[in-house]
């Protein structure tokens, strides 16, 4: 879902347009909103990637907490990493555009141009790891597992968009759109679905796609679980008959034979493993890990390399986000109050070593970031939406973050600030100096991680309730273990929550109205904070209806506006590059792509520099 709210320019045109019935219908091998796809029907392989790239070796990977499912799709219980690597989709996005999608399952497909229907044509070589074809029957059947036993959020925005999806024959699948919903997301939701055997969910009518289980659903993916053992580690071996491993789409990438994940109880003992060798390739989220203790000796002697490689991606807009279904949290005045006791600037210099940079905004250093007031097209747009649009959000600045004293940890003009803020809400201090409201509630404020949070992170929240509790908010943090961290994220058991659910966006479609829109507002996972807003939903509606990308362009920017004066999240910073240690035997593209690091996919093994860290004792 990340992919396909992503957007961007694309280049050259690839579809061919016939006319039948007075209907014109649109042939391609890929997808896009506006028909755009940088890549001809005939490529051999994407351009990022290195087609000759050597098969073999092993990935080894890190995890902290537990797991007790091997089911992702599942509202319950806590899945194991990288399960998803096991199911095919019919096409999927490119790490090198926005909002292009290309054959997998599917080798072509025909849509009609007002995009009221789509029809795949499935691949026949492509078989399940039993040896079974994968067919239009399979596909059908898993689009009805979403929606009847997927997660609430997805489920229903996708049984509303699809009216009917049928298997035409063994190989060809059509899902018919309703009118009413939008046209954007359609094609590429129902493409993106993972495809699993309906005959092995048959078999056996205990098996769900709503219910955690350490048994695997069959799929045609590359990789397929050899083994595991609950809390300690997950194997993947590559299928040496995957159907697809030829196909362009697949061409450079899958290279590994195996992929493992051993897991550890924190992130001290998870750092540790990596120096002895238990596991092979880290992308570190610790600035203090990555500032101080990555001088190591397997890092002096050139055993594990270090590499800081630029991300194009715009940062998630992570930071603590407040329960709106909280009544303490109804007027504004209140969360802007709170936010001013966050001193970005101390913790970033004081537990971050200055490695982060500030955010301010939902799609920051992007070109549709939101900038001072509305202008133009945006003021334009905004004012086409009417009254649903607030008066101040016209003619008053983009709200952007506060700025904190970096020397000290409580910064006294926004305390004093923050102060005012909850006078003017209602929430007085008695002489114990506690505030109260005029019904004598105190003002309470519980933050939720888990036990395995970074200890910066951790060391963020305690600075922060340190300085609510000196404007007289009555706040706390509370550790509890992964598991149950994971029930009351789902449960909305929480004041505030450190979250990187949210997403940044460069094109518009179904994914916004999951992270951002009131209608599933009360039970998206993707929405922990509950946003429910009419501006925000008017917006949403409007980019999908833009006709063309400067449009839509146009809509995301009044976007991140109306998002940053709702005011939900107290935002944090972001690293601008991915910090990547890996022992030296991987390798990867001279060039990658912008939208993602990739490891997973289209880096591999050297054998050479494997079998040197072997006989050197480096590795086990």
């Amino acid at each position: 879902m990340a992919r396909a709210i992503l957007a961007g320019a694309a280049l050259a045109t690839a579809c061919a347009a016939t006319a039948q019935d007075s209907e014109e219908i649109i042939t391609s091998h890929g997808y896009s909103y506006f028909g755009e796809l940088d890549y001809p029907p005939d490529y051999q392989n994407f351009d990022f990637v290195n087609p000759d790239a050597p098969k073999g070796g092993e990935l080894v990977l890190g995890a902290s907490g537990t797991f007790d499912s091997l089911n992702p799709y599942s509202r319950k219980g806590r899945a194991g990493a990288l399960t998803t690597l096991q199911y095919d989709q019919l096409i999927e996005s490119t790490e090198d555009s926005v909002g292009q999608y290309y054959g997998i399952l599917a080798e072509s497909l025909e849509y009609a141009a007002d995009k009221s229907w789509v029809i795949f044509h499935l691949r026949p070589e492509a078989t399940f790891w039993d040896g079974t074809p994968v067919k239009a029957e399979d596909v059908v059947y898993s689009h009805t597992l979403f929606i009847t036993q997927g997660l609430p959020s997805y489920a229903q925005a996708v049984d509303r968009m699809v009216d009917s999806a049928e298997a035409l024959d063994e190989h060809t699948v059509k899902f018919t759109f309703n009118p009413e919903e939008s046209k954007r997301s359609r094609i590429e939701t129902v493409g993106s679905t993972p495809v699993f055997s309906k005959a092995w969910f048959e078999a056996d009518s205990s098996r769900r796609l709503d219910e955690p289980r350490l048994e695997v659903a069959v799929g045609s993916g590359p990789y397929k679980l050899e083994s595991y053992d609950v809390n300690r580690r997950i194997v993947y071996k590559r299928r040496e008959d995957y159907w697809g491993a030829d196909i362009p789409f697949n061409r450079g990438r899958n290279n590994y034979d195996t992929i493992r994940v051993e897991y550890f109880s924190d992130q001290t003992a998870l750092f540790e493993a990596f120096k002895a060798g238990e596991y092979t390739f880290r992308v570190e989220t610790d600035p203090k890990l990555w500032a101080t203790s990555y001088d190591f000796p397997k890092v002096k002697k050139g055993v594990v390399k270090l590499e800081e490689i630029a991300d194009g991606s715009p940062p998630n807009p992570t930071g603590f986000v407040f329960n709106l279904a909280k009544p303490q949290f109804q007027d504004k005045r209140v969360r802007q109050a709170i936010a001013l006791a966050f001193n970005f600037e101390w913790s970033n210099q004081a537990l971050r070593y200055g490695l982060y940079a500030p955010r301010s905004s939902f799609v920051q250093g992007t070109h549709v970031e939101a900038q001072g007031v509305p202008e133009g097209e945006e003021l334009a747009f905004l004012e086409s939406l009417g009254d649903v649009v607030p008066d101040d959000l016209l003619a008053d600045p983009v709200p952007v973050a506060h700025e904190s004293d970096a020397d000290r940890v409580g910064d006294r003009r926004n305390l004093r600030s923050a102060s005012r803020l909850l006078e003017e809400a209602g929430w007085t201090t008695g002489s114990d100096g506690v505030r109260r409201n005029a019904d004598g509630q105190e003002l309470r404020v519980n933050m939720l991680i888990p036990t395995n949070i970074e200890s910066s992170v951790e060391a963020m929240h305690e600075i922060f309730v340190k300085n609510l509790k000196q404007i007289g908010v009555q706040a706390s943090y509370e550790k509890v273990d992964p598991s149950q961290y994971t029930l009351r994220q789902r449960d909305r058991d929480y004041d505030m929550l450190y979250s990187t659910r949210y997403g940044a966006f460069l094109s518009t479609g179904g994914g916004l109205s999951q992270m951002y829109g009131s209608r599933e507002a009360e039970f998206s996972l993707f929405n922990p904070a509950g946003l429910a807003s009419p501006l925000v939903d008017a917006i949403i509606e409007a980019s999908f209806e833009a006709q063309s990308q400067e449009e839509t362009d146009v809509a995301l920017m009044a976007l991140d506006r109306a998002l940053r004066y709702e005011f939900f999240i107290v935002p944090d910073g972001y690293i601008p590059d991915y910090w990547v240690a890996y022992y030296d035997m991987y390798e990867h593209p001279e060039t990658l792509p912008p939208y993602d690091l990739g490891y997973l996919s289209y880096w591999w093994v050297n054998p050479e520099k494997a079998a040197a860290l072997k006989e050197a004792g480096a590795l086990n």
